[in-house]
C-alpha cells in the first residue's frame, strides 16, 4: 500500500485522514461551529493600545479581540492603501489595519494576528506587501534552490509583491509556478476590491475549509488515491482539482461502500489516538502526558526482549520511539514546550543518532518546531507550533466526575472518607436517631469488611445507620438522609 487521503463527510462534521501503508499519519476534524479562522484576512480596528505589552487589541468582528504586536503595526499599511505606497507610523485607538489570523483562539486568549499578509497557493505563498522572493528552508538541495530562484527571475511578475516558494514546488516546471502565481495575483486583486468596499471590522478573505486545505497542502505525487465518501463533496473536489491539480484528477475516487473509515480500519486507530500509552512494535511503549503549557513524553522499554546489552537495548528502543514520537506529535497536533525522556544511554554517538532519527522523522511536519538538543540523561527539549484547536479539544470535554484530573478516589479511600463525612454530619445533627447513607456497592462492601468503626460511631452518637448500596451511585457519591 501507499499514501492515501481519506475524506469522510457527515452532516455535522468533515474528517480527513492521511494514511501511509494503512497507518494514520495525520487526522483532522472540522465542524461548522468549530471552523478555523486561521489564514482569514480581516479589515480590523484597533480597540486598545498597550505599550507595556508592546501590543494592541484589534476588533475584527468576532467575540474575542485579536492580539497584535505593535512592531508589526508600525510596518503595516492601512486598508485604504492596500498596495502599500506609504507605511503608517502613528498607532492609535480607532485606527484601521489589515490583519491575518496566524493562530486560533485558545481558552480565554483571542486569536493571534499578523500584518504580514500571505495567500497560500499550491506551490507559492503570495506576500502582497513585500517584494522579496524566498525559498522554503525545507528545500535543502542547493541546486534546486538555485533553479527555483532562476525560474522566478525569468517570470514576468509584478515587482511590488513578493513570493515564498513552498516545499511542494520542488521539481515543478516554470509553467506550473507561473499558473500558481497568476491565480494568487487574481485572488489578491479581488481581495483589494473587497477591502475598499467594506467598513471595519469585517472579514475580507476566508481561508479554504478543511477538505480543500488538505488537498492543497497534502495531495502530491506520492499520494496514490484521494477517496471521498460524499457525492456532493466529490464533485466539489473535482472542480477544485481542475483549477489547481488537473494532472492528479484521475486519482480522486468516490467511495460507494457503507463506511469508508471502518473499512480502512481508521475508526479503530482514531479511538486510540488519545490513550496515554502508545505501544511500539518492540513491545516498548511511550507515555504521553499533555498539560496546559507542557507535554511530557516518557519512553519505557516495557516488554522489549533484551537480547542485547543494556546500552544496545536502550539505543534500539529509543530509535524506534523517536520515529513514533514524531508521528504522535503530528497525529495529536501537540504544541508548546515538549520534553521527551528517552531511556538513558552512555554513548554520545548513540545519543546523537537518536536525535538525528527524531529530526529526520520530524522533517515532514508542516508545523514549525525547534529542537534544543539531547542531554547526557537522554532528555530532549523542543517546541512545536500549534496553530489550530486540536482534535482532542474538539472531541473531548473535561470529565464531570474527576474534573479533568483523570483519577478518582479508590474504594478504600472512599470508605474512610464516607465514615468521616458521616461523623461530621452527626456532630452537627446530634438529635438524629436513625439515618440512611447511600453509597456505591463497592464502598459499602469495603466498610462492612471492618464493621467495628461503624459500630463505634453508632454507639457514640446513639444512632442507627443503614448503609444503602445503590449500583447507580458513582464511586465518589455520598448521600446522607
Amino acid at each position: 500500500m501507499s499514501r492515501e487521503i481519506l475524506i469522510n463527510v457527515e452532516a455535522q462534521e468533515k474528517r480527513v485522514a492521511i494514511v501511509n501503508n494503512g497507518m494514520i499519519e495525520e487526522f483532522y476534524i472540522e465542524r461548522p461551529q468549530d471552523k478555523t479562522i486561521v489564514a482569514n484576512i480581516y479589515k480590523g480596528k484597533i480597540e486598545a493600545v498597550l505599550p507595556s505589552l508592546g501590543a494592541a487589541f484589534v476588533d475584527i468582528g468576532l467575540a474575542k479581540k485579536g492580539f497584535l504586536y505593535l512592531s508589526e503595526i508600525e510596518h503595516a499599511f492601512e486598508p485604504s492603501d492596500v498596495r502599500g505606497s506609504a507605511p503608517k507610523k502613528e498607532i492609535k485607538k480607532g485606527q484601521e489595519v489589515l490583519v491575518q489570523v496566524v493562530k486560533e483562539s485558545f481558552g480565554t486568549k483571542g486569536p493571534r494576528l499578523s500584518c504580514d499578509i500571505g495567500l497560500a497557493g499550491r506551490y507559492l505563498v503570495l506576500m502582497p506587501q513585500d517584494n522579496q522572493i524566498g525559498v522554503s528552508r525545507r528545500i535543502e538541495d542547493d541546486e534546486e534552490r538555485k533553479r527555483l530562484r532562476q525560474v522566478f527571475a525569468e517570470l514576468k511578475l509584478p515587482k511590488d509583491v513578493g513570493f515564498i516558494v513552498r516545499t511542494a514546488a520542488s521539481g515543478k516546471s516554470k509553467q506550473e509556478l507561473l499558473r500558481d502565481a497568476n491565480f494568487l495575483l487574481k485572488l489578491w486583486r479581488r481581495i483589494e476590491k473587497t477591502i475598499q468596499g467594506r467598513k471595519a471590522p469585517s472579514l475580507v478573505y476566508e481561508e479554504y475549509d478543511l477538505v480543500l486545505r488538505a488537498i492543497r497542502d497534502s495531495f502530491s505525487e506520492d499520494v496514490s488515491k484521494l477517496i471521498v465518501d460524499s457525492k456532493d463533496e466529490f464533485f466539489r473536489v473535482q472542480r477544485f482539482m481542475r483549477t489547481f491539480l488537473a494532472y492528479l484528477t484521475n486519482r480522486v475516487e468516490l467511495y460507494r461502500g457503507h463506511d469508508l473509515f471502518e473499512e480502512k480500519d481508521i475508526e479503530r486507530q482514531i479511538s486510540r489516538i488519545f490513550e496515554s500509552k502508545v505501544y511500539l512494535k518492540s513491545k516498548a511503549y511511550l507515555v504521553i502526558e499533555p498539560t496546559e503549557g507542557l507535554v511530557v513524553i516518557d519512553v519505557n522499554s516495557g516488554g522489549f526482549h533484551k537480547r542485547f546489552d543494556q546500552e544496545e537495548t536502550a539505543f534500539k528502543v529509543n530509535c524506534e520511539a523517536a520515529q513514533e514520537v514524531a508521528r504522535q506529535l503530528r497525529l495529536r497536533d501537540l504544541g508548546g514546550i515538549i520534553v521527551i525522556d528517552f531511556i538513558d544511554m552512555e554513548k554520545e554517538g548513540h545519543r546523537r543518532e537518536v536525535l538525528n532519527v527524531l529530526k529526520k522523522a520530524l522533517s515532514t511536519d508542516r508545523a514549525k518546531y525547534d529542537i534544543l538538543g539531547i542531554s547526557k540523561f537522554g532528555v530532549v527539549e523542543m517546541t512545536r507550533e500549534r496553530i489550530h484547536n486540536t482534535v482532542q479539544t474538539i472531541t473531548f470535554q473535561p470529565c464531570p466526575y474527576c474534573q479533568g484530573k483523570g483519577k478518582i478516589r479508590s474504594v478504600v479511600t472512599m470508605s474512610i472518607y464516607a465514615l468521616k463525612e458521616l461523623r461530621r454530619f452527626l456532630l452537627k445533627n446530634r438529635s438524629v436517631r436513625q439515618l440512611n447513607v447511600t453509597l456505591n456497592p463497592a464502598v459499602v462492601d469495603e466498610i462492612f469488611k471492618n464493621k467495628s468503626t461503624l459500630k463505634n460511631l453508632e454507639h457514640s452518637f446513639r444512632v442507627k445507620v443503614n448503609l444503602v448500596a445503590n449500583p447507580a451511585s458513582h464511586l465518589e457519591d455520598i448521600k446522607i438522609v
